[in-house]
């Protein structure tokens, strides 16, 4: 007890000592008073000061993309590299969304403090898309940053409680991540089917799913209300595809993204229908991201169409980024072969 006791008390220095320096950067970005604005941080409604930063750099002024983007840089403890992919874009690219940016918050004089209460609505879609994205990096193996974007949820909704989306961000999470000790093995992704259920975090699924109710019960099924029902369905056995896929069309209705297509595509050959997912797949522009390979090569594994479906992971290996998934792709190539 006294060593968890210590080392929490550790993480909790370093934390603030982070959050100090950081305070420290966004201020003179904007060449403000560090003093003056640590005295308004005292007055503020927000009860948690990491979540109160990203309130403060999620300025309307910015462009949506802007807004999520520098505070990822500055806040989310990710480089710069790990935006570009969140964002499907080059690293280059990002460095000049980032530099546009900055110079925009010190042309137009935007002033670094926390908004007034009535104004949090304004920013709170960016703030949703930060907490996800940090989450979506860590849920990819870095559990402290999925730890923290669950912790900054759980301030969200406790800031925020009659908004729907903040709470079904929060089921999301608790759902997916509930499942993390399993999706990893030998240093390999494990596909979902594949998992040892017996590893999965019951208690946290249940909280998503009271979470996902509190949700539901506010009203207006927003993108983050389908994806936690989809993460729900994931957690059932069996798993209804069908109605998974009909909720994966919805959500790309909603959101017009083409990754959520690709994930409609993946629902559909669940489903049955690897036909008119690989054609689904074929029409969409995500040439540079490794999942929409990784993807069209399982479908053409599933036709019969070896020859195919072996370039296509070929040029998923030379997209991916994370080891524990090289492995897995490298591990099906090579079954492929056999």
């Amino acid at each position: 007890m006294v060593t968890t006791a210590r080392n929490r008390a550790i993480d909790r220095i370093r934390r603030n000592r982070t959050l100090v320096e950081k305070t420290k950067e966004l201020a003179a970005a904007v060449g403000e008073d560090v003093e003056a604005r640590s005295r308004r941080l005292e007055d503020t409604v927000i009860p948690d000061e990491r979540l109160e930063l990203i309130f403060t750099c999620c300025h309307p002024a910015l462009a949506l993309e802007g807004q999520v983007a520098l505070t990822l840089r500055t806040l989310g403890g990710l480089t710069t590299e790990e935006i570009a992919r969140a964002f499907l874009v080059s690293e280059e690219t990002m460095k000049k969304r980032l530099t546009r940016a900055k110079h925009k918050i010190k042309a137009a004089g935007i002033p670094f403090r926390v908004p007034p209460p009535h104004l949090l609505p304004d920013r709170l879609a960016a703030v949703l898309a930060v907490v996800y994205l940090i989450f979506n990096e860590g849920y990819g193996g870095r559990g402290d940053l999925a730890a923290e974007a669950i912790r900054l949820g759980r301030a969200l909704a406790e800031l925020m409680p009659e908004e729907p989306e903040v709470h079904a961000l929060l089921a999301l999470m608790l759902v997916n991540d509930a499942r993390r000790d399993a999706r990893f093995a030998a240093g390999a992704i494990v596909l979902l089917a594949d998992q040892d259920r017996s590893r999965w975090d019951t208690v946290q699924i249940d909280e998503g799913r009271t979470t996902l109710d509190r949700a539901l019960a506010l009203g207006r099924r927003g993108p983050y209300a389908i994806q936690a029902a989809i993460a729900v369905l994931h957690s059932e056995e069996p798993q209804d595809w069908e109605q998974l896929a009909a909720l994966y069309s919805e959500l790309a209705r909603v959101t017009g993204s083409p990754i959520v297509e690709l994930n409609h595509a993946a629902a559909l050959a669940e489903a049955g229908h690897a036909e008119d997912a690989l054609g689904l797949v074929e029409r969409l522009d995500l040439d540079g991201y490794h999942y929409l390979h990784s993807t069209r090569a399982e479908l053409l594994r599933r036709l019969e169409r070896v020859e195919e479906a072996r370039t296509a992971y070929e040029r998923a290996l030379e997209l991916v980024h994370s080891d524990a998934e090289r492995r897995f792709l490298e591990r099906r190539l090579s079954e492929l072969g056999a």
